[in-house]
């Protein structure tokens, strides 16, 4: 019976946002329940790919750190996240903002300043580039997509 609850919760989730996002910008807050890897987030049940944010595979050595740095950073935490109207596989796509050191943070940011994740110039409009570590693209191989 909670499944059910729980199907229906999120397809409730999902057509709000949908009728929402005819309308403007989507503004979703709520707890991040679980880390997907290095550029997703679980937030209100609701998965979220961060705008921009090029992270490693999840099953690479490098993609194990930025999802344990992502857990590490995120945990018990809300997050706001500012949507941008397009999906991708069965994520939203946003910048979630959360706080880290006290104040509200750019949580795609921090992960790249962090070096566990590259600027995706494709997405990002290369807003992110200059808070890459300058040796982050000889660790890091960069998706196809991002370029």
């Amino acid at each position: 019976m909670g499944t059910l609850y729980s199907a229906l919760a999120t397809l409730f989730v999902l057509a709000a946002s949908q009728a929402l996002a005819q309308e403007g910008p989507e503004v979703l807050a709520g707890h991040i329940n679980r880390v997907r890897d290095g550029d997703t987030l679980i937030v209100s049940g609701l998965p979220v790919r961060l705008e921009g944010v090029d992270a490693p595979e999840r099953d690479t050595a490098a993609g194990k750190e930025a999802s344990l740095w992502m857990r590490r950073a995120t945990h018990g935490k809300e997050a706001t996240c500012l949507l941008t109207g397009e999906r991708t596989y069965d994520r939203v796509v946003g910048v979630c903002y959360v706080e880290l050191d006290g104040l509200e943070q750019d949580i795609g940011a921090a992960i790249i300043a962090a070096g566990h994740a590259l600027d995706c110039r494709r997405h990002s409009g290369g807003r992110y580039r200059d808070l890459e570590p300058t040796n982050a693209r000889y660790r890091i191989k960069p998706a196809p997509h991002c370029g």
